[in-house]
């Protein structure tokens, strides 16, 4: 499990600054709702673990390499965290951070 100790608040900004990078965000918080949760249920996964980047490319129709960068943007900010199974990424919110960041928000301006 990755850890961050601090979150950055300009480095949040920046990542979610991007319209497809905050549709990202929203896709992931209701992964159910824009992705196929019965295909990850016959490789007895579930979007607990994540949504493939596989995925999140087809449904934004950005290229493999576009969406790569992007999600890895996310990801250094602190909103995303990973995990590899196979030779597949999967992307989950980190919900800590977002919290965190939404108390600065709250707190500092």
């Amino acid at each position: 499990m990755e850890r961050r100790t601090a979150m950055d608040p300009l480095a949040v900004h920046k990542a979610l600054a991007n319209p497809a990078r905050l549709r990202f965000m929203e896709w992931l918080k209701e992964p159910e709702k824009y992705f196929d949760e019965a295909s990850y249920r016959q490789q007895g996964l579930g979007f607990h673990i994540g949504v493939c980047v596989g995925d999140i490319q087809k449904r934004s129709g950005l290229a493999q390499s576009v969406v790569s960068g992007y999600l890895q943007t996310l990801k250094d900010a602190g909103l995303l965290a990973s995990e590899r199974i196979g030779k597949w990424t999967y992307y989950r919110r980190n919900e800590a951070v977002i919290a965190e960041f939404a108390a600065h928000v709250r707190d500092a301006l």
